[in-house]
């Protein structure tokens, strides 16, 4: 072998390992791909989906404030339709209480009616009254014989006694109500002390 055919050999390898190492072109491709955007056109349409993202978001965001809105406009109409059906029914529960007074005063201008005709219509109208309110969850606060408690009462004065234990009520000058679990007004009461 000469020196010339072991160049020609060296040639065809080297000639060979180049074309391995070129990268296959694939006629299909498209050229525009291959080439990168121009900076300021990328720039300028990722502003653009910026601004629509932005659109949407704040369409999105308006959208929810008139749901919150109407939502509290609901909210109050419909605390306003319950405040007035809850009226409703008490004053139709008094009703009848007041029409027991209108004849209790026409009563009370009878010349032949007797003071316990009197007295005794003023009571039921009491039970009436009393009934209405315990319907609607009033409850009464009379706690005279009661250990004094600065939750439910309020102490008017305080009396010097030997036959009542110490911050017992003695008397009770205006009774209390309750509304439920809420207090309206506490007892005015006399609260005992020791001598």
């Amino acid at each position: 072998m000469t020196v010339h055919q072991n160049d020609d050999e060296n040639m065809t390898q080297d000639s060979e390992e180049e074309i391995q190492q070129q990268p296959v072109l694939d006629p299909e491709e498209d050229e525009s791909e291959s080439e990168p955007l121009d900076p300021v056109e990328r720039l300028k349409s990722e502003l653009q989906a910026a601004r629509l993202e932005a659109v949407e978001a704040r369409q999105d965001m308006l959208r929810m404030q008139a749901d919150m809105d109407n939502l509290r406009k609901r909210l109050v109409r419909e605390h306003e339709k319950t405040r007035l059906r809850t009226l409703e029914r008490f004053m139709t529960d008094l009703l009848p209480v007041r029409d027991s007074l209108e004849r209790g005063l026409e009563a009370a201008n009878d010349p032949a009616a007797s003071v316990e005709a009197l007295t005794e219509g003023k009571q039921l109208i009491m039970k009436m009254l009393t009934k209405a309110m315990g319907d609607h969850g009033l409850k009464t606060i009379d706690p005279a014989g009661e250990t004094f408690d600065p939750e439910k009462h309020e102490a008017m004065t305080m009396l010097t006694s030997d036959q009542h234990d110490e911050n017992t009520v003695i008397d009770v000058i205006e009774k209390g109500y309750q509304l439920h679990d809420r207090l309206i007004r506490p007892a005015k009461v006399v609260v005992s002390r020791k001598p």
